[in-house]
């Protein structure tokens, strides 16, 4: 174990993103699916569908895919700016008293329809369509959504080629691309889980695609996403926030990276700012942190932080450090993975923590990493494609969890 005068040129823990403990709730339990859609008969979708009745929402949306179609039957709500219903109702009526999150991230509009089985087995797959106020938005809380505990877990959702970045899991899917995320949820009560399971990727993966292709904005990721290293990054293991990363105020927007090689884990910490300046600006706030010690020789400017821990039982929580260090206008963090250290304790625990060079070595590859050009910093970067381990072909709790 590491001690405090060690700490200079070293490394240390991390509870990265948890700390964004305020936007992210959490919970054992996945919520309730939404009230059960009456079955379609046999030849629901022989008229093609229903009618997209939003005129702002129509072009996004494919009438029949799949064997499946709007619902003829059904009503398509809509919720905030332009919408039939306010904003409020969302509370009560699509997100499950989770849209007060939403808001913190600029939900502006909701659209919710539902798809049915035109062969009459019984399928129909839910459709939460939520606009933002910026791409920031839209993608943090896709990557809420997503990442709604540690993504290294067998039950989170697996990449999905789908829009700018997607996820699927067992009956449910996330599809997110500029402004707009788009949550998908199966539901079959006729079907067994394992039938469940593989009907729900089937149709879920196809109108997540036809939904994907026709959303507007660029497929790319925001810059501070698009900046982390691809290799040995977790499946959909990146957490966006657009204002305050790690519960540091005004020093977004910011990404947290999870990542794993053999049994080693950590995270990388990276904030992208337009200028020197303004990452200056940033990373004196982190610094100022209580318990911040400055650390020579590296980067423009570093020091190491203490992280508060996002866990409930902070008693017995690891204590949270992290190396953070500026190149420009772009500031890095290195930090141990708190899921691994929270699973165990003592010796194993300090075994748990990069080691002094394992630490070094990280932070200089990530301080060799070329900036984004100041002018282009603000704008997303390069395709994203599905969020997984890699950018170019690649991409909250309760966050809803996909079990």
């Amino acid at each position: 174990m590491m001690s405090r005068s060690l700490v200079a040129p070293l490394l240390f823990v991390t509870a990265v993103c948890t700390a964004c403990k305020d936007d992210k709730p959490r919970s054992d339990t996945p919520p309730p699916p939404p009230p059960p859609v009456a079955s379609a008969a046999p030849g629901a979708c022989s008229s093609g569908g229903g009618e997209l009745t939003d005129a702002l929402s129509a072009p996004f949306f494919a009438k029949s895919t799949g064997g499946y179609c709007v619902d003829p039957q059904g009503e398509i709500k809509t919720y905030g700016e332009k919408g039939k219903l306010s904003m409020d109702e969302v509370c009560t009526t699509a997100f499950d008293g989770e849209c007060e999150v939403y808001k913190r991230f600029g939900l502006k509009r909701v659209v919710s329809l539902h798809y049915v089985d035109g062969s009459g087995k019984g399928g129909t797959v839910e459709v939460n369509l939520s606009q933002f106020g910026d791409v920031a938005g839209a993608y943090g809380m896709f990557t809420l959504r997503v990442v709604a505990g540690d993504p290294a877990e067998p039950s989170t959702p697996k990449p999905l080629a789908a829009g700018a970045a997607g996820a699927i899991g067992t009956g449910r899917a996330y599809v997110w691309r500029g402004q707009h995320l788009a949550e998908l949820q199966y539901v079959n009560e006729n079907e067994s889980p394992e039938e469940l399971a593989k009907s729900s990727e089937a149709i879920l993966t196809t109108v997540g695609k036809a939904i994907g292709e026709r959303l507007p904005g660029a497929t790319t990721l925001p810059p501070a996403a698009q900046i982390l290293p691809a290799d040995k990054r977790v499946a959909n293991g990146i957490v966006f926030q657009p204002k305050d990363v790690l519960g540091w105020t005004a020093t977004g927007p910011g990404a947290v990276g999870f990542y794993k090689d053999g049994d080693r884990r950590w995270r990388v910490l990276a904030i992208v700012k337009d200028d020197a300046d303004q990452a200056k600006d940033a990373f004196k706030t982190i610094k100022s942190k209580p318990g911040s010690l400055p650390i020579a020789a590296t980067g423009d400017e570093a020091a190491h932080v203490v992280v508060p821990s996002a866990g409930e039982d902070k008693a017995n929580a690891p204590k949270v450090e992290m190396l953070v260090a500026r190149k420009g206008n772009v500031v890095w963090g290195v930090a141990d993975e708190e899921y691994a250290l929270r699973a165990v304790s003592g010796p194993d625990r300090d075994k748990a923590r990069l080691s002094k060079e394992e630490a070094v070595a990280k932070m200089s590859q990530l301080l060799a990493t070329p900036a984004p050009a100041a002018a282009d910093a603000g704008a997303p970067a390069a395709p994203a494609g599905s969020g997984a381990a890699a950018p170019s072909g690649k991409k909250a709790a309760p966050v809803r969890r996909t079990e």
